[in-house]
C-alpha cells in the first residue's frame, strides 16, 4: 500500500541561517560595524607603525580641537586623537577575544554535559559554578594583574573563567527541556553517539541563547578591558587604547572636556552593537518557518488484503523478558515501582503486540529494552535477554551498540521525533553513516537513505530528503521515522503507537507497510498499542498489560475467542470494531490506579465482576495455561467457554 500524492508543490526552501540574518539590517549594520573594527584592528597597526610608541607630537599643537590637519584633535602630548584611536583598537578588540573565547571554552561544553547527563554530572558542575560566582571577580583579576604586571592576556584569562558559570548555567538551563525531546531519544536509539548528538543536535538548538549571552558578556569584556586600561593595569604607556585615552582625557577634563569623546563613543557604540547583533541573531535562529502545505492523498490499498506469515528462523525468543521491575523516584527520594514482574517473548520475524490502557507500563517497558528510561527511573530488577544478551545489565556504551544496529524505534509522534532544524535526508543520513560509514562513500549514503525512503513507499524520495519535518504530513512523517529506525538493519523494531494520531486511512498504510517490511526483512515487531483492531490486523500474539504487570498472553487467535483474564474479556468488549450502530458500547468501571495505589493482590479486582475476597489475599502469580499461554486470574477457569 503506497502514497500516491496528487500534484505535490515543490519542497519549500526555508532560508538558512545566514540568509536570515542577513535579511534583518539592524544585524546588516551592526555587523558592517563590527568588520570595520575588526579591519581597523588589523590594518591599522601596520599602516601606523609608530603611532604605538610615539611618546609625543607637535607640542605646539597641544590640546587642539578638531581641524582638517586633525579630524579629532591632538591630546594633551600634541598627538592625533584619530591616529592614537585607530592603532588602540588592535589592543582593545583583542583583550575582548581573549575573555570571550575562554569563557566560551568554559562555559559551553560545561553547560552542555550538566544539561545533558544531568545526575551527578550536574550537581558537580553547578558547584563548581556556585563557587566561582561567589567570588568578586574584579578583586580577583587586580590580585592576578598585581602579579603579572600590564598582562592583558594574564587579566583577560582570570576575567573569562570568572564570569564563564554565567554562560555555564544559561547553556544548562536551555539543555535540560532538549535532552527529554523525542528526537534526542530517536537518536540514542539510532545509535548515534552521546558526543554527536550533543555536538549536532543539542548545541545547534541552544545557540540563540549562546550567541545572547556571548553578546552581552563581550559587552561586559569591553568594559572590564577599557576599565583596566583607563586605571593603567593593562597597557603600558605610550602604546594607546581607549580606556587609555579615556584616562587621557579625563585628567584635563575641565580644560578640555572634548578628548573623552572620541574613545568614549567608541566604547558606547561598541557595547550597543554588541547588544543589538545578540538580539539580532537570537530573532534569526527562533524566526518561524512556514506552514507546511496540505497535500491530498488516494489509496490504491486492497482491503482485507490478508498478511504474509513470514518463515520463522527457530524456536529461541530474540528477546526474553523475565521479571521485569521498573520504578520512578519521586522528587522526595522514595521510589514508586510503575512495572512489576513483567514476562514476554518474541521470536525471530514474530509480530507482538502489547495491549493495555494509558498508564499500564506498556512505553516503561519499551523504554526499559532500550535503556531509555526517563530521568529517575531506573530497572529494579529482572532481565531484558536480547540475542542471550541482558540488557538490564549493560552500560551506557554497551546499549549504544545494539540501539539502531541491534533494535529501533518508531514512536507515536513522528514529528517531534525529528530535529526541526535539519532536512529529514540529512538525519537519516547521519544514522546509515553512523552504522555503515566507514564501509560507504558520500554518495553511497546518499543512494542508501533514497533507497530507505523508497522500501517505505514514499513518492519522489529525493524531494521528501530535502524537505523539513515540518513540510511532511503526519502519514508521510512517519514513513520517514520508520525509514531512519531501518537504516541501521535492526532485527527488532519497537512500535509504540505508531498509528494513534494518524487518520484510519494513513493508519491501514502504515500497517500495511510494517506488514511488508517484516516480510522482506524478517523483522521481529513489538508493537505497543490499546487498539485490538491494529493487534487484530497485523500481530500473531498478544500481550496484555494492566497497572504494571503482564495479566495474559498467548496466541492472537486463542486470546480473542477465548479470553482467560477478565481484563483482556472487558478491552475486547470495549473494542468498537464489528459494533452494531445505535448499541451502547460496553465500558470497564474505574480507571487504571496510579502505581503508589495498586490494590493488594490482583491490581485488577476493584473493577472487575468476578473478584472475590481470595483475589486480594496475595499478589497473583502468572500462570502458564496449555502451550505458550498465560493469565494472571484465580478464576481463569470461570472463563473458558
Amino acid at each position: 500500500m503506497t502514497d500516491v500524492a496528487v500534484n505535490p508543490p515543490p519542497a519549500a526552501e526555508s532560508p538558512r541561517f545566514v540568509k536570515r540574518l542577513l535579511r534583518r539590517r539592524l544585524a546588516l549594520a551592526c555587523l558592517a560595524y563590527l568588520a570595520i573594527v575588526v579591519l581597523v584592528a588589523i590594518v591599522a597597526p601596520i599602516l601606523l607603525p609608530d603611532a604605538a610608541g610615539q611618546q609625543a607630537g607637535d607640542l605646539a599643537l597641544v590640546r587642539q580641537g578638531p581641524s582638517a590637519e586633525h579630524l579629532l584633535g591632538t591630546d594633551t602630548l600634541g598627538r592625533d586623537v584619530l591616529t592614537r584611536l585607530l592603532v588602540g583598537t588592535q589592543v582593545t578588540i583583542l583583550g575582548v577575544v581573549e575573555g570571550l573565547l575562554v569563557t566560551a571554552l568554559l562555559g559551553v561544553p560545561l553547560g552542555l554535559l550538566a544539561g545533558y547527563f544531568g545526575g551527578r554530572v550536574d550537581r558537580a558542575v553547578m558547584w563548581g559554578a556556585d563557587i566561582f560566582l561567589s567570588i568578586p571577580a574584579i578583586v580577583v583579576v587586580l590580585m592576578v594583574l598585581s602579579v603579572f604586571r600590564q598582562s592583558m592576556l594574564a587579566g583577560m584569562i582570570t576575567f573569562g573563567v570568572l564570569v564563564s558559570p554565567a554562560l555555564m548555567r544559561v547553556v544548562r538551563s536551555a539543555v535540560l527541556p532538549i535532552r527529554n525531546e523525542l528526537y534526542i531519544s530517536a537518536a540514542r536509539v539510532a545509535g548515534l553517539s552521546r558526543t554527536y548528538i550533543l555536538t549536532r543536535h543539542v548545541l545547534p538548538r541552544v545557540a540563540g541563547p549562546i550567541v545572547v549571552q556571548l553578546s552581552l558578556l563581550g559587552a561586559l569584556a569591553l568594559l572590564v578591558q577599557t576599565g583596566l586600561a583607563f586605571l593603567g593595569l593593562l597597557v603600558e604607556a605610550p602604546a594607546p587604547s581607549w580606556g587609555g585615552m579615556v584616562a587621557d582625557g579625563a585628567k584635563v577634563i575641565v580644560l578640555d572636556p572634548w578628548l573623552i569623546w572620541p574613545p568614549g563613543i567608541a566604547i558606547a557604540a561598541s557595547i550597543l552593537v554588541f547588544g543589538l547583533l545578540g538580539d539580532s541573531v537570537r530573532d534569526a535562529m527562533t524566526e518561524a518557518w512556514a506552514s507546511p502545505v496540505a497535500r491530498r492523498r488516494v489509496s490504491n490499498s486492497k482491503a482485507g488484503e490478508s498478511r504474509e506469515d513470514p518463515e520463522r528462523t527457530g524456536s529461541e525468543a530474540l528477546l526474553s523478558i523475565r521479571g521485569l521491575a521498573v520504578s520512578f523516584r519521586r522528587p522526595g527520594g522514595s521510589a514508586v515501582q510503575v512495572v512489576r514482574d513483567a514476562e514476554l517473548d518474541i521470536k525471530h520475524g514474530e509480530v507482538l503486540g502489547v495491549v493495555g490502557e494509558s498508564g499500564c507500563g506498556k512505553s516503561a517497558t519499551a523504554m526499559a529494552v532500550l535503556g531509555l528510561l526517563p530521568s529517575g527511573g531506573a530497572i529494579d530488577g529482572g532481565s531484558i535477554l536480547f540475542e542471550g544478551r541482558d540488557l538490564a545489565s549493560l552500560n551506557e556504551n554497551e546499549l549504544h551498540d545494539i540501539r539502531g544496529r541491534g533494535i529501533g524505534l518508531v514512536s507515536q509522534e513522528p514529528m517531534v521525533a525529528f530535529d526541526p532544524t535539519y532536512r529529514v535526508g540529512w538525519q537519516i543520513g547521519e544514522v546509515v553513516r553512523c552504522h555503515h560509514g566507514s564501509r560507504m562513500s558520500r554518495q553511497a549514503v546518499k543512494d542508501y537513505v533514497l533507497e530507505l525512503l523508497r522500501q517505505v513507499n514514499l513518492p519522489d524520495p529525493a524531494s521528501v530528503a530535502r524537505r523539513y519535518p515540518h513540510e511532511l504530513s503526519g502519514g508521510m512523517a512517519q514513513r520517514v521515522a520508520i525509514a531512519r529506525a531501518l537504516a541501521g538493519e535492526p532485527k527488532l523494531l519497537i512500535a509504540d503507537e505508531p498509528t494513534t494520531a494518524l487518520d484510519v486511512t494513513v493508519q491501514a498504510e502504515i500497517l500495511d507497510l510494517l506488514r511488508t517490511l517484516r516480510a522482506e526483512r524478517r523483522m521481529a515487531i513489538l508493537l505497543i498499542t490499546h487498539d485490538w483492531g491494529v493487534v487484530a490486523d497485523i500481530c500473531d500474539r498478544a500481550v496484555v498489560l494492566y497497572a504494571g504487570e503482564v495479566v495474559e498472553q498467548a496466541a492472537l487467535g486463542p486470546i480473542v475467542a477465548e479470553p482467560l483474564h477478565p481484563y483482556t474479556r472487558a478491552l475486547l468488549a470495549t473494542n468498537p470494531q464489528g459494533r452494531h450502530t445505535g448499541r451502547f458500547l460496553p465500558t470497564i468501571p474505574g480507571t487504571v490506579p496510579r502505581p503508589d495505589e495498586w490494590p493488594q493482590g490482583c491490581h485488577f479486582r476493584t473493577r472487575c465482576d468476578l473478584s472475590t475476597p481470595q483475589c486480594a489475599a496475595q499478589p497473583v502469580e502468572l500462570e502458564e495455561i496449555g502451550d505458550e499461554r498465560k493469565t494472571r486470574c484465580i478464576h481463569h477457569h470461570v472463563l473458558r467457554k
